[in-house]
């Protein structure tokens, strides 16, 4: 049976990228409390964007996809999911609300989240929902000549409770006992839920929602506002790769998680980058289309009227719309395509 052990991790000497990135980090919590008490009510509007983003994005690394309007209805007026892609989505979406809402009465224990797992499948009919599984799982890679190949296996259904158990009994250890950083804390504990593999289906938007839940637990709040979902789908070939890097040799317990811990680390810094980014949009006191003119500054190559509106929360989605009609008037931006194909990009 495989035994998990934060010592080894704890009496760890942490190479200079670490360091900086939780000294970073830890800066970017600061700031986001002190924009919080300048201006809770532009920002409580990220919120909803973000939960928008977070439930897109994580059911589409799993390949579960529905069109922008259905999961904007889904996530924000909770009409009833249609199929099963949607049905999926819903309970995801209400594992994260559930989050948003309770994650300082969470406790990191088998049972709850065994319980928010069903919740996972609350609109389906599925048998194992809130269970651990029943058969071996892989993780596998499919080329393009079409052969699989089994790149990791995680562990046997059998020894799947007692390694969960033990995975939360650890972390909630370290962290009461301040034995160990929660920003190094969090992203083992994620590893070792991938590396078990606990359930059937679910194992991978279930180690996403886990980690909001465990960031939030020990002060982290960015995923509230900007989505680490959608960061990682946007990068999801460098979190599979970093993944597989830190499998290998888990079983025998000399992995090697680093290359997790970075990844994860670089990921929840980006996020609170992109926040303080927003709120600089927020706190200036500009008519609505030069706010609308320093968002599109800060975009690239070929963007979207929902990107703008992530940079702009302080604005309303007719006031976005004015602003970019300006802009595409006086010859500062192009658009191509319409209706839902409609982007924009730079001409100056």
């Amino acid at each position: 049976m495989k035994t998990f052990n934060y010592s080894v991790i704890r009496g760890q000497k942490w190479d200079s990228d670490i360091l900086g990135l939780i000294a970073a980090i830890y800066k970017g919590a600061g700031k986001q409390e002190l924009y919080l008490k300048q201006r809770p009510d532009e920002l409580e509007k990220l919120v909803e964007i973000a939960k928008i983003q977070s439930t897109e994005a994580s059911n589409a690394i799993e390949g579960i996809v529905t069109t922008n309007t259905r999961i904007k209805q889904l996530v924000e007026e909770k009409t009833m999911p249609r199929n099963r892609n949607e049905q999926e989505i819903a309970g995801y979406r209400d594992v994260l609300n559930t989050i948003h809402e309770s994650f300082d009465v969470i406790p990191i224990t088998q049972n709850y989240i065994l319980q928010l797992h069903k919740i996972l499948y609350s609109h389906m009919n599925n048998p194992m929902a809130g269970r651990t599984k029943n058969v071996q799982n892989y993780i596998s890679a499919t080329y393009p000549d079409g052969h699989t190949e089994i790149l990791f296996t995680p562990l046997a259904p059998f020894e799947t409770p007692e390694a969960l158990d033990k995975i939360c009994e650890e972390y909630n250890r370290v962290i009461g006992n301040m034995e160990l950083e929660p920003l190094i804390a969090i992203p083992v504990f994620i590893h070792d839920f991938l590396c078990i593999h606990p359930f059937n289906d679910g194992n991978g938007r279930m180690s996403r929602l886990l980690t909001t839940l465990l960031l939030y637990r020990s002060g982290f709040y960015v995923g509230k506002y900007i989505s680490l979902e959608a960061k990682i789908a946007k990068n999801k070939d460098l979190y599979y790769d970093a993944l597989a890097r830190s499998q290998d040799g888990w079983h025998e317990g000399t992995e090697d998680v680093i290359p997790f811990i970075k990844y994860i680390l670089g990921t929840i810094l980006a996020a609170y980058k992109d926040f303080e980014d927003r709120f600089a949009l927020v706190e200036t006191k500009l008519p609505a289309v030069e706010i609308v003119r320093q968002a599109t500054l800060q975009k690239i190559g070929r963007f979207t009227k929902q990107d703008i509106r992530e940079l702009c929360p302080s604005l309303s989605v007719s006031s976005i719309e004015g602003g970019l009609r300006k802009l595409v008037a006086s010859g500062e931006l192009k658009r191509e395509s319409k209706g839902k194909n409609t982007c924009y990009f730079r001409l100056k």
